[in-house]
């Protein structure tokens, strides 16, 4: 082995990374982003979990027993006065649970026999049985002030069954607080229900967006696309023709998936099965055009494979709602999960299996989805044109 040509050969091979933007894009700027998004962005813990608290009884015992939620970063309760309120607020999500104090809850828990309702929103798991410890925790902490007689939040520990009394002359010894805790939506209370539904959403933005993002790209390195720019076909016409194959290749692994997780795992399907399809429909589409948007415009396979992992599965798979809850993470995180149309397709297809045809999230989550798709089916039009640049 000569060192003169190895050195030479070195010095070769660092001209050439100079010269080539992708390659330092690919070894320093990916590393980076995925460190710091990982690093800050994720997190497992479950906070500021929306709580609607409903106080049918609203005497001073009665709020301070649901006082721990106030200043804590698990909770952001919101006080109604009915579970008919409460209902309507999980239904439009924008409540994970439901804290119900009943009306005689002073009386009752004078008499040694006071009682809690807990109901959890069971399509997400993870944050349902978070949610059952927090609560269950907070409640016996309070419990404990409660008995050793400490004010909390300003209010008596202990308290009469009247608001406007105090059981200085004739204390009550009072009982113990019973949560009774209740899942909505996930019966089984299994997690395999709830990641189902989101390995659909991973399984399909792999299909769509992979398979087309190479399509273009071999075109262009392999010269076939000279020989259809001489043929009298529009632009449209070409781009046409590659996505209605795929699309057709898709929609039969997302008929595989669906089998499977009725069938195989018994995952089951509250919700419309004409609304299921019709949004998977909405997101293949959404993918294929990014994928032919990537292919088109980059015209090189390799390129196009390792961009079409940045923008669509690591994000899916980390931004959007399967593995953290998206209420957890900064906000500029947030903001960008929100970009993502896989997270409009997760929240959908977690609803229709578990949760049944909510409007609120369907009226919402298809109308982003179309407009995503026209979006990129739009672009992967623009970006392809009948020339050889």
């Amino acid at each position: 082995m000569s060192f003169r040509r190895l050195r030479a050969l070195i010095y070769k091979e660092c001209l050439q990374l100079t010269r080539d933007p992708s390659s330092f894009f690919i070894g320093l700027v990916i590393p980076a982003l995925l460190i710091f998004l990982i690093g800050f962005g994720m997190s497992m813990d479950v906070t500021h979990i929306p709580t609607a608290v409903v106080l049918e009884d609203s005497s001073p015992t009665a709020r301070s027993v649901v006082s721990f939620m106030n200043e804590s970063p698990y909770f952001s309760p919101r006080y109604v006065t009915s579970m008919q309120e409460a209902k309507q607020l999980m239904d439009e999500r924008r409540a994970e649970a439901i804290l119900r104090i009943p009306g005689d809850f002073s009386a009752r828990l004078s008499e040694g026999r006071g009682k809690v309702q807990l109901i959890t929103y069971g399509v997400d798991t993870t944050i349902a049985n978070a949610t059952t410890t927090y609560v269950q925790n907070g409640i016996a902490r309070w419990q404990q002030s409660y008995l050793s007689g400490t004010a909390i939040n300003g209010v008596p520990a202990v308290a009469s069954t009247s608001s406007s009394t105090t059981l200085a002359a004739s204390p009550i010894v009072p009982g113990s607080v019973t949560v009774d805790s209740r899942q909505w939506f996930n019966d089984a209370n299994t997690s395999t229900w709830m990641f189902i539904p989101g390995l659909i959403v991973i399984v399909m933005t792999l299909v769509g967006v992979f398979l087309t993002a190479l399509v273009m790209a071999r075109e262009w390195e392999r010269g076939t696309l000279e020989s259809l720019f001489v043929t009298p076909m529009h632009a449209a016409e070409i781009v046409f023709a590659k996505i209605i194959p795929y699309f057709g290749v898709a929609m039969i692994g997302f008929f595989i998936c669906l089998l499977s997780a009725r069938y195989v795992y018994e995952v089951p399907i509250e919700g419309s099965i004409f609304l299921i399809l019709f949004a998977s429909v909405e997101y293949v589409l959404v993918a294929i055009g990014m994928g032919l948007t990537i292919s088109s415009v980059l015209k090189n396979q390799f390129l196009s494979c390792q961009l079409a992992l940045l923008v669509s599965l690591l994000p899916t798979i980390m931004l959007s709602g399967f593995i953290f809850d998206l209420r957890s993470v900064p906000t500029a995180v947030n903001v960008i999960s929100h970009l993502m149309p896989a997270t409009y397709y997760m929240d959908l297809l977690k609803s229709l299996f578990l949760a049944g045809n909510n409007p609120v999230i369907i009226y919402k989550n298809c109308a982003i989805l179309a407009g995503y798709a026209a979006l990129f089916i739009g672009l992967s039009l623009l970006v392809t044109r009948k020339r050889l640049d």
